[in-house]
């Protein structure tokens, strides 16, 4: 008799959403600029526009399925999330979805896509950053617990730690804050648990912040990620330079899973940088000119297999 195994794959896709907002204002929250009145006339037809675009993103990260889990930053509430798996191009991909509610001033948040036919959460949950001093508050830590379709239990935590604003040197303590606040949640976990940790980071992996996640037991799975078709060389462009501030990294448990990680740099999600040469993302504003692209970053993409 032949026996034949057939190998389970789990797909994650980690992006930046760039400023996903909706048209309305969220009482105490600074989004004012994300209006049809402000500066950007950020309008519903350009809402739309950018829930569908993103919806494109996500379908182009894997050919053969859409990915299992999508981890986004930048997203303003539940009703983006609502309007992008329910009314956008991904309305029959049958998303759930779980997120953060910070005290992030501008209101952004973190979120989770999930397949529930791949992937089922067992629960989760928001983990607070207090604020050093001078820090402004920041985003939550989501954590989700999950079972596959094979019982593999999986801790997922989506970060977006502060940005470099005032400076590296300056704000390195902030996102080393963050760090911290995700390992206290970590050293909770049986020493075997399969994690996956990702998001934006705002650092480099040789950033003080992601040496203190390796020093953790935490491996970089796309610290040297290559793009999928030749075009980048990270996910982010500043000033004509491709760097990489997403990031995704496993435990030694699960490092053993990663079969492929890359950057999705497919030729729809970039345009020519007329003034440093070569590609760039073709984002949604640059400044303040509408652009109609997708994001300034570019989506990771990572297959496990067990």
């Amino acid at each position: 008799m032949l026996t034949l195994l057939l190998a389970s794959w789990l797909t994650l896709v980690e992006l930046n959403c760039e400023n996903l907002f909706d048209c309305r204002h969220d009482e105490g929250k600074q989004d004012t600029e994300w209006l049809p009145a402000s500066p950007r006339h950020w309008t519903p037809s350009r809402f739309w526009r950018k829930v569908n675009s993103l919806g494109q993103v996500i379908m182009s990260c894997q050919d053969d399925a859409l990915p299992d889990l999508v981890a986004l930053v930048e997203v303003e509430n539940d009703s983006c999330l609502h309007y992008l798996t329910r009314r956008s191009l991904l309305r029959k991909a049958g998303y759930q979805y779980l997120m953060t509610q910070s005290p992030d001033l501008r209101g952004i948040d973190v979120a989770l896509l999930y397949q529930p036919a791949t992937f089922q959460p067992v629960c989760y949950d928001m983990l607070r950053v207090e604020p050093l001093e001078g820090m402004r508050p920041t985003r939550d830590i989501l954590y989700v617990q999950g079972m596959t379709r094979d019982s593999v239990l999986l801790h997922v935590f989506v970060v977006h730690a502060p940005s470099r604003f005032g400076g590296e040197k300056a704000t390195r303590p902030f996102r080393l804050q963050v760090m911290q606040r995700l390992v206290e949640q970590v050293r909770l976990l049986p020493a075997d648990a399969r994690i996956i940790v990702c998001g934006d980071f705002n650092d480099y992996a040789d950033s003080p912040s992601l040496q203190f996640l390796g020093r953790q037991g935490l491996h970089n799975v796309t610290a040297r990620a290559p793009s999928a078709h030749g075009r980048a060389e990270g996910t982010y462009r500043y000033q004509g330079r491709w760097e990489s501030i997403d990031h995704v990294l496993v435990s030694t448990s699960l490092l053993p899973a990663v079969r492929q990680a890359c950057i999705n740099d497919a030729p729809f999600l970039l345009e020519d940088d007329k003034k440093y040469g070569g590609k760039k993302p073709l984002r949604t504003y640059s400044g303040f000119q509408y652009q109609r692209g997708f994001s300034d970053h570019l989506p990771l993409v990572v297959r496990l297999q067990w």
